[in-house]
């Protein structure tokens, strides 16, 4: 909004109509909505509605919309016929990784589609026949009368359906082969790169842009840049997505988190007349020293002026005032006390806290898998520690899937070594050996493990735990193993959360009764357990928050396993020394599972360590950039606001 009210004008730059909404459940919402419409209005005129399905976790709320549709208001999907977009090839459909499996497990076992209308590509075809097959795929949506409503994710490449880099605008159903990203995306389904298909039979761009409305859907960080680059940038191959911009009625629907590159987003003046809040003062200075690479208290009215920010000028300026409170207000951030000080500590001038007057305090640090801790504040959980606060560590899930069948296999040993060593129940042991040997020998690419795999790998990830907290000053006794139901599937796909895994994360904040909780704010997860473990906390403390302990608690968010804060979003910005940096690192490295190669290590290459180094450092040298003091590195967080959107 403008100062006078009026709106801006996005379309200067947003080639598609794009949404963004607060919470991932209403876009869901929303676009369940429009397809429950065109239901009702087409079963009135006795005429079938033919949707263009996908999978993957971003629709997924959308299926389970239409599902409580069906079964809470009476939503009939019997006049519906669907195709969905792709199918890996080869692959049997009642695979884990099948789309046939996911399409049944998320949709059609729920609702009342005939099995005569649904349309999936069939990942079992002969070779030789897969041409004619595709050809008779998309005669059948001719036949069904053109799919009124298509459904699309978005992938890293800026693929839709899988029209990889190269796919043409006219492009048909088609088997194509994948790109190297694309099936490194996929491992985690796969439990493995290697075991991810070459292949697969998709819909073609031409097919997708026949639909008369296209709805892209995308959630978190990691789909921001290339979001902007399809709504943004220009047309071209390259980006399949781009395509959509040619479509009448092509709709771009996002969270906050995937709109964040967007220019209304990220410097929403280029656009015209803004409110001016601190907020936006923050964005748009720091914005413009990183862009001149100039420190903030260098910037200069010509800088502004230049630079498309006259009305900031104007409104708030000379230039130095805005500088100096834009500095004033990072400068505040820095704390190597984030715990607060004892008294002894204090000196003139310090800045008090909320909660200086609470020394030592009670620390929770969730951390939804069991190296998150160490990994994206290790030096912070150092620092509160050494500075003598109760530091509780929770973790949240098992991590049990991320571990290698050959450790499974080398622990497996040494147990039945020392067992024998010690005339330990040699009959028990030697079934605990047999069956790992021969269950992870004869284990098939994609297979959930056994209960009792599962159940040592989840051991292997508790010691690891152990031991890096350990390196930190933490007390065994003060760490909690939740095991929250929704991840203990053995698989990717995890259950929804549930009201248990809501309720344990209450009943432990309840014991504790925390003054800090530390959570993972990371959106990006691309396998989702950050995001359904951040919600789960943040439901509890809702739950909590009249609890007259609680009045005194402060919930702090983290990043830094896939992504980091920017510099305008901090409120805690806290340094490390070369040596607690160094401690940092040793204690990452104690997860050994994790070490070298993971199994699960997403779209970022670098090991664990690295990442978070690199983020610490980059961070480091952006403050020094701006013209604040320079650290060996920072670890940064965001304080939450009470707000359960986006989550």
């Amino acid at each position: 909004m403008s100062t006078n009210g009026a709106v801006l004008d996005y379309s200067a730059v947003e080639k598609i109509h794009c949404r963004i909404f607060p919470h991932s459940r209403e876009l869901s919402r929303a676009v369940a909505a429009d397809i429950a419409e065109l239901v009702r209005e087409r079963a009135q005129a006795g005429r079938h509605a033919v949707l263009g399905l996908a999978t993957g976790s971003t629709p997924v709320g959308i299926y389970e919309e239409l599902i409580r549709l069906h079964r809470e208001e009476n939503l009939s999907l019997a006049n519906v016929v669907t195709f969905n977009l792709d199918e890996y090839y080869p692959m049997q459909p009642h695979e884990l990784q099948s789309y046939v499996r996911f399409m049944r497990e998320y949709l059609f076992d729920h609702v009342d589609i005939p099995d005569e209308n649904i349309h999936i590509p069939d990942g079992t075809i002969a070779e030789e026949d897969v041409h004619d097959y595709c050809r008779q795929y998309e005669e059948k949506i001719v036949q069904a009368g053109g799919i009124d409503i298509q459904i699309l994710g978005i992938g890293r490449t800026g693929h839709i359906g899988f029209n990889e880099p190269g796919s043409g605008r006219n492009s048909r159903t088609r088997l194509i082969t994948l790109d190297r990203v694309t099936r490194l995306d996929a491992a985690s389904d796969f439990f493995g790169e290697e075991n991810v298909p070459r292949r697969a039979i998709t819909m073609g761009v031409g097919t997708i842009l026949d639909a008369r409305k296209v709805f892209l859907l995308a959630l978190g960080e990691h789909k921001a840049p290339i979001v902007a680059e399809a709504v943004e940038g220009e047309i071209r191959s390259a980006v399949a997505a781009s395509f959509l911009q040619e479509h009448p009625h092509g709709r771009v629907l996002l969270d906050e988190a995937a709109a964040e590159s967007l220019t209304r987003r990220r410097c929403p003046w280029q656009l015209g007349p803004v409110e001016w809040d601190d907020a936006k003062i923050r964005k748009a200075t720091i914005w413009l020293a990183r862009h001149l690479d100039k420190p903030i208290l260098k910037l200069t009215e010509e800088d502004y002026n230049e630079e498309g920010l006259q009305d900031l000028l104007a409104d708030h300026g000379p230039a130095y005032d805005i500088n100096l409170a834009v500095f004033r207000h990072l400068h505040a951030t820095i704390t190597g006390w984030p715990g607060g000080k004892p008294e002894a500590a204090k000196q003139p001038g310090d800045r008090p806290g909320p909660f200086d007057h609470i020394f030592p305090k009670r620390i929770l640090i969730f951390s939804p898998h069991p190296d998150d801790d160490v990994i994206s504040m290790g030096g912070t959980l150092i620092r509160l520690v050494d500075q003598g606060h109760e530091v509780h560590v929770a973790y949240q899930t098992s991590g049990n899937i991320a571990v290698f069948d050959d450790d499974a296999i080398r622990f497996a040993e040494f147990v039945a070594q020392f067992n024998r060593a010690f005339g330990v129940d040699p009959e028990r042991t030697g079934e605990l050996e047999s069956h790992v040997e021969e269950f992870l020998t004869n284990k098939k690419a994609g297979q959930v493990d056994s209960e009792v795999v599962q159940q040592i790998k989840s051991m292997i990830r508790r010691g690891e735990a152990r031991a890096a907290t350990r390196c930190c000053g933490v007390p065994g006794e003060r760490l909690h193993f939740l095991d929250m139901p929704f991840y203990e599937t053995g698989r990717v796909r995890k259950r929804p959360l549930s009201e248990q895994d809501i309720q344990m994360i209450v009943d432990l904040v309840e014991e504790i009764r925390p003054h800090q909780i530390y959570a993972a704010g990371d959106l990006s997860d691309p396998h989702g357990t950050h995001r359904t473990c951040l919600s789960a906390i943040l439901h509890a403390c809702d739950r909590i928050k009249e609890a007259d302990w609680y009045q005194e608690c402060e919930v702090y968010l983290y990043r830094g396993a896939w992504h980091e804060w920017d510099p305008d979003e901090l409120d805690i910005a806290v340094p490390l020394s070369p040596k607690e940096a160094m401690r940092k690192r040793t204690a990452i490295f104690k997860h050994e599972s994790q070490k070298d190669r993971a199994l699960f290590p997403g779209p970022d290459k670098r090991e664990f360590w690295e990442r978070a180094a690199d983020r610490n450092r980059e961070t480091a040298e952006l403050y020094d950039a701006l013209g604040l003091a320079e650290y060996e590195a920072i670890e940064s967080f965001v304080r939450w606001d009470g707000s359960l959107e986006g989550v």
